[in-house]
């Protein structure tokens, strides 16, 4: 967490699902290899590692991204035996910080990416290849479970740290000459709205639009489209989110143009005959898991009338990534997002070849604003801490979330991941 963590005592929650296991893997000699890799891997990442006694490891350069070790062996045990999943749960447990985290993981992403260091490699060979759970795959049952996992959560934490449109998803800012984002605060709504226009304006929503709204979020993207003119049938798995994008719809008095269902989307079924005209869906795809991307593409070609157009916003990786880690168990899967996996382009593009018509049009890339959006609501999660603690959410759970947070923005900043528009429609 940051360095002005809340002091007020955190709640019981011995069983809570953010906190990490209590027991430290033995691992002896993982652990012990991971203490003589500490050096020539924070030399080889470009980063400082900070030791209790004082010593600094590393790179010798002031400005180069400090960890602070406050319980090393345990750190140790955990990477040795886990990995990156361990690297986590000791942040999670307290047994490191970083003067400046998302920094420390941008650097060490980047580096990474040109050369993993030789100890790194070492280790990741001798470390259980870990699966992920069988129970988390996305089936129709267990979808929703892991939705309401982290959707579910009480709707004021995510009010703490959005903006007041709730919208949970990339924003696109204004850039500058060099084009980069010019994100501020005060402009984090009307990126939102910015984004929410484009991808409206991409499936060509407008009055009398029979729109299909796949993963509905707080309800600002159904509500916008319905003041376009259009009647909206929006669908989630998450139960708090659904209320609230029906009060919302109330609020904004489109109720009678905007149908909100707790639904899987293998289960839509159109109002009346035919289809929708457009589908629209932001930063759920995701969330569908790789072994039902073809169930969610042909439901959408399904839905979709002659001529109707498709417009996602997804995050993406890169192919060689998605592919060595659609199979594998991380931290993000365990303690954020179980079941989901981000995809790749290709494999959109594959996935809409073999089992649909639609055809696959990239339609931008905002991987900067993505980097920009999370530094946001990084920084106003962590303004407030008090806040989240009186939500009976505690110090690990802060120090998950921003861990999350910060990771997930360094892997933007480091261009890992990439956030993309996608125009899906049919030659006929």
């Amino acid at each position: 967490m940051s360095t002005q963590e809340s002091t007020a005592p955190a709640p019981a929650a011995t069983a809570a699902w953010w906190r990490p296991p209590e027991t430290i893997p033995a691992a002896p000699l993982l652990g012990r290899l991971t203490r003589l890799a500490v050096a020539p891997m924070a030399r080889r990442l470009g980063i400082r590692v900070a030791l209790p006694d004082g010593r600094v490891l590393g790179r010798p350069d002031p400005r180069a991204p400090l960890m602070r070790l406050h319980d090393p062996e345990a750190l140790y045990r955990r990477f040795g035996a886990l990995g990156p999943i361990g690297f986590g749960e000791s942040y999670q447990a307290g047994e490191w910080d970083a003067d400046d985290l998302t920094a420390l993981l941008s650097t060490v992403a980047g580096h990474l990416r040109a050369m993993a260091p030789r100890p790194v490699l070492w280790l990741t060979r001798l470390q259980a290849d870990r699966r992920r759970p069988p129970a988390t795959r996305n089936t129709a049952g267990v979808a929703a479970r892991n939705v309401r996992h982290h959707y579910d959560l009480p709707s004021e934490l995510f009010e703490l740290f959005l903006d007041e449109t709730m919208t949970y998803s990339a924003a696109i800012f204004p850039t500058g000459a060099d084009g980069r984002p010019l994100a501020d605060e005060a402009g984090l709504a009307d990126a939102q709205r910015r984004k929410i226009d484009r991808l409206l304006d991409l499936a060509r929503v407008g009055p009398g639009t029979q729109l299909l709204e796949t993963g509905t979020g707080w309800g600002a993207l159904a509500v916008a489209a319905a003041r376009r003119g259009a009647d909206v049938h929006t669908v989630t798995l998450s139960v708090n989110q659904c209320r609230e994008a029906r009060r919302r719809a109330a609020e904004a008095g489109v109720a009678d143009r905007v149908r909100v269902e707790l639904c899987d989307y293998r289960d839509i079924r159109p109002r009346g005959a035919g289809g929708y005209d457009a589908v629209v869906s932001a930063e759920m795809l995701e969330g569908v898991g790789h072994d039902f991307w073809p169930d969610y593409f042909a439901t959408i070609d399904l839905l979709l009338v002659p001529g109707g157009r498709a417009a996602i916003q997804t995050i993406t990786m890169r192919h060689d990534d998605m592919l060595a880690t659609r199979s594998k168990d991380t931290w993000i899967h365990r303690y954020i997002f179980p079941g989901g996996l981000i995809p790749s382009v290709p494999a959109v593009e594959a996935a809409c070849r073999r089992h649909t018509r639609l055809r696959v049009h990239r339609a931008g890339s905002y991987g900067p604003h993505y980097a920009a959006t999370l530094r946001l609501w990084r920084e106003r999660f962590d303004r407030h801490a008090a806040e989240v603690d009186a939500l009976g959410l505690d110090r690990v759970f802060r120090r998950t979330w921003h861990l999350y947070l910060a990771y997930s923005e360094a892997g933007f900043a480091a261009g890992h991941l990439d956030v993309e528009h996608l125009l899906l429609d049919r030659a006929s």
